[in-house]
């Protein structure tokens, strides 16, 4: 067993949302992270699209046992003191398939091995093992003071937990708006429609995460809205909609949410080379990006078309573009599991 000691700590991070180019829904989840020696655990496992048992939407009491499992106060849930380190984001089941581990005590210390995708009540660690990963011993006081910070002692979540996200569209456009809506609720993101959010209470305001501006708010809204939400000490992110298109809405509230400092960000950037020739795609370690385009044709009706679907080494990445999938007016999206970038297509 390893005798070398590597730090554990908890970050926020984001399973990102959507509406993709197939029409299918995608949820939405917050949750914290586990920081191995000051690199998120998630960011080792390239393509896996999963979240940790320490997410916002699971309740305090659900919550509470999560923290008492890995705490090693609670019987493990599954056998040979197995916990689950990430399971599906849509319904944390694991017949899905997660990523599974042993949690255990030695002496003060508190030892992670034998990572597996387990699929079933017995996995197999030699097939199915993440061999590169693990073991890893934490000294037992840092690990256990990172944890009950999670709780209150009332039992509540603490201040670390994160919350559920909340978006604020503004405009006139009500059939718009009112879809967009429709679709953040779909995915777990709260989200009001209103005319006009100058002179709202600072606490109801700080509540967003995130404020869509409709394409009929003109600059001088848009500026008053900015000092009502900077009166109010609130960081949220105010966007206009490029284009009537749902997904692509969808995907600048969940750009507008993405609070990932920067240097724990995989998918760093996203442009288009003028004319649409090629996207331009930066990331900041192995992972799977999907490439869609959205585009209005010449009776404004929206299109969307999947590009690209691969694994991407660290580095930056330029993907020839179909034409037909970005004549007109046309943009892009790119997305990881934790993350989505937006770019229109200039010509």
């Amino acid at each position: 067993m390893t005798s070398e000691y590597v730090t554990f700590g908890l970050a926020p991070a984001m399973r990102a949302g959507g509406v993709l180019a197939d029409g299918a829904y995608q949820t939405h989840r917050d949750f914290l992270d586990f920081v191995v020696d000051g690199r998120p655990l998630l960011a080792r496992l390239a393509d896996l699209d999963a979240v940790s048992p320490l997410a916002a939407d699971v309740g305090p009491s659900a919550l509470a046992e999560q923290v008492r499992r890995l705490l090693l106060e609670a019987e493990a849930p599954l056998a040979g003191s197995r916990c689950v380190i990430y399971g599906c984001p849509e319904c944390e089941g694991l017949e899905c398939g997660a990523v599974t581990a042993v949690i255990e005590r030695d002496g003060p210390d508190v030892v992670w091995r034998d990572f597996v995708w387990q699929t079933g009540d017995t996995p197999d660690v030699e097939r199915d093992g993440y061999h590169g990963i693990g073991p890893y011993r934490f000294r037992g006081e840092q690990y256990r003071a990172a944890l009950k910070r999670l709780l209150t002692a009332d039992g509540a979540p603490a201040p670390e937990v994160p919350t559920g996200p909340r978006a604020l569209l503004i405009g006139q456009r009500a059939a718009v708006l009112a879809k967009l809506a429709a679709a953040l609720r779909t995915i777990g993101i709260g989200a009001e429609i209103t005319l006009d959010a100058v002179g709202a209470h600072a606490d109801e305001l700080r509540k967003y995460g995130a404020v869509v501006f409709g394409r009929t708010v003109g600059p001088g809204e848009r500026d008053a809205v900015r000092d009502a939400f900077a009166a109010a000490r609130s960081d949220a992110v105010c966007v206009t909609a490029l284009a009537p298109i749902v997904p692509l809405l969808v995907a600048q509230v969940e750009q507008a949410l993405d609070r990932t400092p920067h240097d724990r960000r995989r998918l760093l950037g996203l442009t288009a080379v003028a004319g649409g020739a090629e996207a331009v795609v930066e990331v900041a370690s192995a992972c799977r990006v999907r490439l869609a385009a959205h585009r209005l044709d010449r009776l404004s009706r929206p299109h969307a078309h999947e590009l690209f679907d691969t694994v991407l080494a660290p580095g930056t990445h330029r993907i020839p573009l179909d034409p037909r999938a970005v004549r007109g007016r046309s943009f892009l999206t790119a997305r990881t599991s934790d993350a989505v970038r937006v770019t229109p297509v200039e010509r």
